[in-house]
């Protein structure tokens, strides 16, 4: 199936996040070391087609690249040679922490459990994603009903009793 993949890039570690097949919604998918990125991505790839990746690019809030771009930067070379058809769009990553803590909390997560670093990379993947998917939802995404499966739909018609 055809899927969009966001990254958090981070030094140690990245926060890795998937499109549904429609590209409508973004969820988190793993954590991973960030020397092991590029064969988690490639053998992923095998399994699932990647449509394009969102990456999110550090940026100051003057609006300015930060410090930690050199180390994206660094990234985006290495994914443009292991995946050279496959396009990249940056994505600002502004408070995508913050927003994965409040994440975390809305959702009723231990304070415990809010410590592991890990889950904050993979939600704030899933935010940077999901802002990508929902800035271009109306430009380039098209809606095909034909791909909603029979059980989800509102149209089936039902037994009356």
């Amino acid at each position: 199936m055809d899927r969009i993949i966001g990254i958090d890039f981070g030094r140690r570690r990245t926060g890795l996040s998937v499109s549904d097949p429609l590209g409508i919604f973004a969820s988190a998918l793993d954590t991973i070391d960030s020397t092991k990125l590029i064969d988690y991505l490639k053998k992923y790839a095998i399994s699932e087609r990647i449509l394009r990746f969102v990456v999110g690019y550090p940026v100051n809030m003057d609006g300015r690249p930060s410090e930690a771009r050199a180390d994206v930067d660094v990234f985006l070379k290495s994914l443009a040679k292991a995946f050279p058809d496959t396009p990249v769009t940056l994505e600002d990553e502004r408070f995508t922490s913050v927003l994965a803590h409040q994440v975390m909390i809305d959702g009723g997560m231990k304070a415990s459990q809010r410590k592991d670093k890990s889950s904050v990379d993979k939600i704030s993947a899933a935010i940077i994603l999901q802002s990508y998917l929902d800035r271009t939802r109306g430009s380039s995404a098209v809606f095909d009903p034909s791909a909603v499966p029979e059980s989800l739909s509102r149209n089936k018609t039902r037994k009356k009793k």
